[in-house]
């Protein structure tokens, strides 16, 4: 027996390929979720159930009802309709060249902004925070002092914030974190929340992408736009050979 077909129900064979394509036809959570034994026999049993209905319907002549026509008209009609589209965008493409000009013309659409890499301890006066830092400058590390005083749930990090760019952080905090230097400790920054200090671990300053991280992007980006002009430019020539009216 071939291994590939899965059921028989009547004469019609319900092959492995069917049961693939149904189950990535249900999307990434729901195919995840049919994936496995149980799922692939649940499939399975509704592909069965679909082809009696199948043979049920042919037995019972519905494929020749005008009601199944009119609905096989309106499918067979959107199929058409989406086969036309893509058959008049189909030969669109972008030279390397064309890329390499749009990157040139563009690179501040590729630009990377200057971004901070900060450790912080926060309290709640600056008193503490002056003290806290004095301890700093005696030895302590300030990821130790983090730990021990910062009422930030980051100070199960040392304090750590990560990366970030402008605009993520209060204005306060983050005028004195682009000020710095990397491994600078700030005096005390009065903000909404109370008083940091504040250390920055790392900087990268605004770059521009390479044309290399960015080509892939480039070309979609040139062939959607190429297809929209082409889709558009067939709009308007079909508007020519038929009348188009709007009530």
């Amino acid at each position: 027996m071939n291994e590939n077909v899965l059921a028989k129900v009547g004469n019609r064979e319900i092959l492995k390929e069917e049961m693939e394509m149904m189950i990535k036809s249900l999307g990434p959570e729901r195919e995840a979720q049919f994936n496995n034994d149980k799922g692939r026999e649940y499939v399975l049993n509704e592909l069965v159930n679909q082809e009696l209905f199948y043979l049920y319907a042919m037995a019972n002549g519905m494929d020749g009802e005008e009601a199944f026509k009119a609905q096989l008209e309106t499918v067979k009609a959107n199929i058409l309709k989406q086969y036309a589209v893509n058959k008049t965008i189909a030969g669109v493409g972008v030279e390397e060249k064309e890329a390499e000009e749009y990157y040139e013309k563009n690179k501040s659409n590729f630009q990377t902004p200057e971004s901070v890499h900060t450790k912080h301890i926060l309290v709640d006066s600056e008193e503490e925070a002056e003290s806290i830092k004095a301890e700093i400058d005696g030895g302590i590390e300030f990821e130790d002092a983090a730990q021990k005083y910062s009422k930030c749930p980051s100070n199960a990090n040392g304090g750590d914030l990560g990366m970030f760019g402008r605009g993520k952080m209060v204005p306060e905090f983050e005028d004195a974190a682009f000020g710095m230097k990397v491994g600078q400790i700030s005096e005390p920054v009065k903000t909404q929340f109370g008083y940091h200090l504040i250390k920055v671990e790392d900087r990268k300053e605004a770059s521009v992408k390479a044309y290399d991280e960015v080509k892939n992007e480039i070309g979609q980006r040139l062939i959607s736009e190429k297809q929209r002009d082409v889709y558009m430019e067939k709009i308007s020539e079909l508007k020519q050979q038929y009348e188009v009216k709007i009530y």
